[in-house]
């Protein structure tokens, strides 16, 4: 045997061939490999290259749209450089076992990085890896509301078919890429080498392409160490959240001492959908926004109402309503599923429970409401109206299942009208939910009638899917949305208010960032409405503006310290505030 014949059967064995696979291969008949040999070999290089890349991009993937620049890419990744040496140094057994192991992890790093880039779209933070699956059955009911419910099962099938995809997918390019390696040695240990110094140099020197975006990349380390704590937060929040339910300055209040300042009134707690700072200072959706708002207080002061504006810091941010209707009603902070439900299970004293207890008959009117909610009776409602039960005749707009003006509408004649005593309420107004592709429009109140009247003409506004829209439509829908939703609060206090109506009305949160721009704040404006100057005077103390919009120095408060300081201003009896988280 030839010493070129020796080596090239021991370099076989070291990559974890046979011999006899080598020989083999070297009597492959020559027809056989002029046939096909070059397509054959440009599909495997083609393939191989494409392994490569889906390595790379999994471990320096972006979580934010703003990362998705191309200079952004050009990085480093400590931890491929791990596995690449790994897969050098071991033996072919130990090899395809590490292959094994890694590849389904790779494939759930880039489950992991979707995940929080769809959530840092949408909702401005990662993904909660303990929470979140919680949202699953909310995402399919908003899929199926906004699409209809083939298109909610498709979205579905096409996640999991995703899911599934991405971990036999990465698992068999990590495959790929070993083979490289191993098959060319030589030149990938060197390969590693030179990269592995060029790390060091550019970790030591700080090397940024795009700035806050090191070239010596370790993300992969940073996200899992991430998630590791936030898994722990979460486990340990509980019983920390449940201590909070428990310290209620006013859960034994007597109702004789409760909102004193407001006997004899109906209040209205009026939730506006996305309806956020941005709406009143951002430069191209301030403009029609605050003209609605300026106006209206103009016209509101003419009748002889007063109005006071600031700002609360919502919990959340682009969606998750639940949690700022949490947080408003029982002065804690519930910015997560775990929260939100761990207070639902709990007595926590409720502002609607605090107005129930002092006297008032307290109503739920929420238009958005399309699936039974045993939850209810945690928020001391004594009269409910879900969708079904607010009889709307017409045609759902985008997400909304019925306007504004219609829910509003329904309120006075059906509730507010008739009422032996006064009523609290609190109403979601949802015409300025996303995706903002359908805005209604105002029509006189003697017309609203059933909601018949929206078929057809209604002043709908159909601006086609969202997914096809680009950022400056679905701005334009959004500013046009809160608009209308304020423009119908404001004309109900025109047409039905009288000196003993009280309106609070507030945004949510914020909406999307496709709205707002990253780094938004999580600001919503707030405002008190009323015609008796009593009610205003117990709230001079709070430092809130004049008027229906707030201005950039208007106060800001976190939001969960809403509850506590309405009972003080209002009640006869208060407790010491707590200081602002």
């Amino acid at each position: 045997m030839t010493l070129p014949t020796r080596r090239r059967r021991l370099a076989d064995r070291l990559r974890g061939r046979s011999a006899r696979t080598g020989d083999a291969s070297a009597r492959t008949p020559v027809v056989s490999s002029v046939s096909g040999g070059p397509a054959r070999r440009a599909l495997r290089w083609a393939g191989t290259a494409l392994a490569v890349l889906l390595v790379y991009a999994v471990l320096v993937g972006p979580d934010r749209l703003g990362e998705l620049a191309p200079g952004a890419l050009v990085r480093i990744p400590l931890e491929g450089l791990l596995v690449a040496a790994l897969l050098l140094a071991l033996p072919p057994r130990p090899r395809r076992v590490l292959v094994a192991v890694v590849g389904p992890l790779l494939g759930l790093l880039a489950i992991v990085r979707l995940a929080d880039l769809g959530f840092r779209t949408a909702l401005d933070r990662p993904f909660d890896l303990v929470l979140d699956w919680l949202l699953l059955d909310d995402a399919f009911g908003f899929v199926r509301d906004s699409v209809g419910r083939t298109g909610a099962v498709a979205a579905v099938v096409g996640v999991v078919l995703l899911v599934v995809l991405l971990l036999v997918v990465v698992t068999v390019a990590l495959r790929r890429l070993a083979s490289l390696l191993v098959d060319h040695e030589r030149t990938a240990t060197r390969a590693v080498a030179v990269l592995t110094v060029a790390w060091v140099v550019c970790a030591v020197t700080g090397v940024r392409i795009v700035p806050g975006v090191p070239v010596a990349d370790a993300g992969t380390t940073a996200l899992v160490g991430a998630h590791a704590e936030q898994v722990d937060a979460r486990l340990h929040d509980r019983s920390r959240f449940t201590a909070q339910i428990d310290a209620d300055p006013f859960q034994d209040a007597p109702g004789e001492q409760l909102l004193t300042g407001l006997r004899g009134k109906d209040v209205v707690l009026a939730f506006v959908e996305s309806y956020g700072r941005d709406a009143v200072e951002d430069p191209e959706l301030a403009p029609q926004v605050n003209a609605v708002l300026d106006a209206g207080s103009e016209r509101l002061r003419a009748a002889g109402y007063g109005s006071r504006s600031g700002f609360l810091t919502s919990p959340t941010f682009g969606g998750g309503s639940w949690l700022a209707h949490d947080t408003l009603l029982s002065g804690l902070w519930t910015d997560n599923e775990q929260r939100h439900r761990s207070l639902l299970a709990s007595d926590r004293l409720t502002l609607n429970g605090a107005f129930r207890r002092a006297g008032w008959q307290t109503v739920g009117v929420l238009p958005a409401a399309t699936q039974p909610w045993p939850e209810k009776d945690f928020f001391s409602y004594d009269r409910y109206y879900d969708t079904a039960a607010l009889g709307y005749r017409g045609p759902k707009f985008s997400y909304a299942p019925m306007p504004d003006q219609y829910t509003l509408s329904f309120f006075q004649r059906r509730v507010r009208a008739g009422a032996d005593r006064p009523i609290m309420a609190e109403i979601p107004l949802i015409s300025s939910h996303s995706p903002w592709t359908a805005v209604p429009r105002m029509i006189g109140w003697d017309a609203v009638g059933d909601g018949s009247i929206y078929h057809g003409d209604a002043g709908a506004k159909e601006d086609g899917d969202a997914d096809d829209r680009d950022t400056g439509r679905v701005r334009a829908g959004y500013r046009q949305a809160v608009a209308y939703s304020l423009s119908a609060l404001i004309s109900y206090v025109e047409t039905y208010g009288d000196d003993d109506l009280v309106l609070v009305f507030l945004g949510d949160h914020q909406p999307a960032p496709v709205v707002t721009g990253e780094g938004a704040s999580r600001d919503v404006p707030i405002t008190i409405v009323a015609r008796d100057p009593r009610v205003l005077d117990r709230v001079a103390g709070w430092g809130w503006q004049d008027g229906l919009r707030p201005g950039p120095q208007a106060p800001v408060w976190p939001m969960d310290s809403f509850r506590d300081r309405f009972l003080t201003a209002f009640g006869s009896s208060s407790p010491p505030l707590a200081a602002p988280r």
